[in-house]
């Protein structure tokens, strides 16, 4: 560890991998040994819980973040936040030498190596893979409780300078319990997904609603930014072959694997699992490709134009775009593909409605590329309307307390 600290130098912007693949025990010796440094500026994606290092706002630690989200609270309050937030497809270019978040050091998170003497990035290849690629320094953790990805994930020793051998639990993600209006939104999605299509799910409840909701489909194909827990039980529920994957036959594509336990441990030297980068999760070239690609995905808030803001709820930081804007325009592209967005129709215990008459925040995608929307009072399919009827439609699916707010 002492050796992976000394080569960490001062005012070095530092990449940490996000979701189950932070580099815990790299970064609570960095909080213990801050002394070392004046200021370092963290490059973090998506996270799951605070880094370590986020107790020392500016002493020395600052974070620009791609992905922010509630993670980011104290130093935000520190004055030692600022936003890198852009579609996922563009963060690996923002690292690249001369990028506004061009990094020095990545810190990966890596399993033990295999019978022929590779690694594995495991639960998270895609962006780790673009830092591996920007950075000076590659410093990796190797950890035992990493599950042995196969695909992109899987790299050699020399892409690596400096190697840490540690012992920790991942980071997990919440598992999310749908209530009754998350499953029976999630039901009225799965009743548009056809048989064969291919899917790119995101992470919470909803996704996982509409995982159950799917284990009478057939013939279903996974190509996402992120599998969660939910694509267990449909795996095992038949409704999960691959076979329309024009790359991939028989694969479960993603480029990060964000849940529990249980899911490390299905994905372990998984051969039906492959990772990928991330030009291939989120880029337009492989996505438009897909047939039949369903991308399904929430929001705060739904405008009368289809527009869709899943970014702030007023002024507080929610999330980044994320890959959101990467599958609207791949989905309007590929043949038979469509975008859903699907939401409770009220937030604040149903005081607020999440159909609204302009966005309250940022446009995170736009309305012309949003195909349908869906709440527990039906779905709302926008293709090919002028902007009245869109509004109508959308005033149809919105709680019965707020539609005539909606002018």
């Amino acid at each position: 560890m002492a050796q992976a600290l000394d080569a960490i130098a001062d005012k070095a912007r530092v990449y940490v991998a996000g979701g189950s693949a932070v580099s815990t025990s790299i970064l609570e010796a960095m909080t213990q040994q801050r002394d070392r440094w004046s200021r370092i500026e963290i490059v973090a994606d998506y996270l799951v819980e605070p880094l370590p290092v986020f107790a020392y706002p500016t002493e020395p630690f600052h974070v620009a973040s791609l992905q922010p989200n509630g993670t980011l609270r104290s130093m935000i309050d520190g004055d030692a936040y600022r936003t890198a937030a852009r579609p996922l497809s563009e963060w690996g270019g923002a690292m690249e030498p001369g990028g506004d978040t061009a990094i020095d050091v990545a810190l990966v998170h890596v399993s033990e190596p295999g019978p022929d003497g590779r690694f594995s990035l495991g639960v998270s290849s895609g962006t780790p893979l673009a830092a591996m690629s920007s950075a000076d320094l590659v410093i990796a953790q190797v950890n035992p409780r990493m599950p042995y990805t196969f695909g992109a994930a899987e790299i050699h020793q020399d892409e690596m300078d400096l190697l840490v051998e540690v012992e920790h639990e991942l980071v997990e993600f919440p598992l999310a319990e749908p209530d009754d209006i998350t499953s029976l939104t999630g039901a009225l999605v799965a009743s548009e997904i056809p048989h064969g299509a291919i899917l790119q799910l995101g992470v919470g409840a909803l996704p996982e609603a509409v995982c159950r909701e799917l284990s009478g489909h057939r013939d279903l194909g996974i190509h996402s930014g992120l599998i969660s827990d939910g694509v267990i039980d449909l795996v095992a529920s038949g409704a999960f072959s691959g076979k329309t994957h024009p790359d991939h036959p028989g694969k479960i594509v993603t480029a990060m694997i964000g849940g529990t336990r249980q899911l490390f441990d299905f994905v372990d030297r998984n051969p039906d699992v492959v990772t990928v980068t991330t030009h291939e999760s989120h880029g337009m070239v492989a996505l438009g490709r897909l047939p039949n690609l369903i991308a399904v995905n929430s929001s705060i808030e739904v405008a009368l134009d289809g527009s869709i803001n899943s970014e702030r709820v007023g002024t507080r930081i929610v999330s980044g775009p994320g890959g959101a804007p990467d599958y609207a325009r791949a989905t309007a592209a590929a043949d038979g593909g469509r975008f859903f967005v699907a939401l409770p129709s009220t937030a604040a215990k149903g005081t607020v409605s999440r159909i609204v008459s302009t966005l309250q925040g940022p446009a995170t995608v736009d309305g012309t590329l949003v195909d349908t929307v869906v709440t527990e009072f039906g779905v709302a399919k926008l293709c090919d309307l002028d902007a009245s009827s869109r509004a109508d439609v959308l005033r149809s699916i919105a709680h019965p307390d707020f539609r005539s707010d909606l002018g």
